[in-house]
């Protein structure tokens, strides 16, 4: 059994609700090294409104929401717009798994790509996305709230399809 099979057998993948929320940010605003980066409420709510991907990954044996997942359909593409996971699970493959799944809707939804935009001073996230075969593509200034002001943001791709790089 490969790292993210053990993954999906202790937990429970399911699209969120507007119930979810409180434990979403409670989970989030410990997960993130600042509190600056958490989503908001409203970003959960208007991203469920649009009909976006929006999941959550919970605990197979308390029901506790361990991560959260949102994602947006573009054309011929999909856009990962937040991925957190709790601290406690961190280093366990969960970011990972929800990816792997995440490039599985893309593939059945004909996304050519998957683009993200991270910060450069999250080390974590940036090895995560580099193991997964996303190349930096970009910079986009003064992107993210930070402590000290504004943080720039470095735009990911990773191809789907090995043919879709090719093509481009």
């Amino acid at each position: 059994m490969n790292a993210t099979d053990m993954v999906k057998a202790r937990v429970v993948d399911r699209p969120m609700t507007e119930a979810d929320i409180p434990a979403v940010l409670a989970m989030e605003a410990q997960a993130c090294l600042h509190p600056v980066h958490a989503w908001s409420e409203d970003n959960y709510r208007s991203s469920m409104r649009a009909g976006y991907w929006v999941r959550v990954r919970c605990d197979a044996t308390t029901g506790r929401v361990i991560a959260v997942c949102v994602a947006m359909d573009g054309v011929d593409e999909m856009h990962l717009l937040n991925i957190a996971v709790d601290r406690a699970w961190h280093g366990q493959g969960v970011a990972q798994s929800l990816l792997s799944v995440l490039y599985d809707l893309c593939a059945q939804r004909g996304a050519r790509a998957l683009w993200l935009e991270v910060r450069p001073s999250n080390e974590p996230a940036r090895r995560l996305y580099a193991r997964e075969g996303f190349e930096s593509i970009g910079v986009r200034k003064n992107y993210y709230p930070a402590p000290q002001g504004r943080e720039d943001a470095l735009v990911m791709r990773r191809w789907i399809a090995p043919e879709a790089g090719e093509a481009a």
